[in-house]
């Protein structure tokens, strides 16, 4: 399988929706073609149905035998592009970093950085006791060793 054809053909069907974007694809040595595609706005099913017929109507079966699974990112994998990002802005986040891991909502995100906000309890400057504190944390995406959407029910 030719792995550029067919990102060739997922670029061509994602072009005609501009909010959609790829994720990840790969080819296992079975040819099982797997696509992950993400959109600002969500992916509706309809979407990734026509994505999967761009990709399944311009490959020859009797020439090379494959599979093929359109898919959205699972809420429990984490993020990879950019995008991603800017789409779960507002939403609490987990991100690992070199020594630590933060968690906080994330209120800004950029081509370059994020923004994370949390309260935090900390020790009174003066006295007994501990008073709430605004934490702010400005990560670069080159520093993000991993980042997921903490899901609260």
């Amino acid at each position: 399988m030719d792995q550029n054809k067919i990102k060739d053909l997922v670029d061509e069907a994602l072009a005609l929706n501009e909010s959609l974007f790829l994720i990840d694809l790969s080819i296992s040595v079975n040819n099982k073609i797997q696509v992950t595609v993400d959109g600002d706005n969500g992916v509706p099913l309809s979407e990734c149905i026509r994505i999967s017929r761009n990709v399944e109507h311009n490959l020859d079966r009797e020439e090379e035998d494959f599979s093929l699974e359109v898919t959205t990112p699972d809420i429990s994998h984490p993020l990879k592009e950019k995008r991603q990002y800017k789409k779960n802005l507002n939403r609490i986040l987990k991100v690992k970093i070199a020594d630590q891991e933060l968690e906080g909502t994330l209120t800004e995100a950029d081509d370059e950085k994020i923004v994370l906000n949390w309260k935090a309890r900390e020790p009174k400057p003066i006295g007994k006791g501990k008073v709430t504190v605004q934490k702010t944390a400005t990560v670069a995406y080159k520093d993000i060793k991993e980042a997921k959407v903490k899901i609260v029910f």
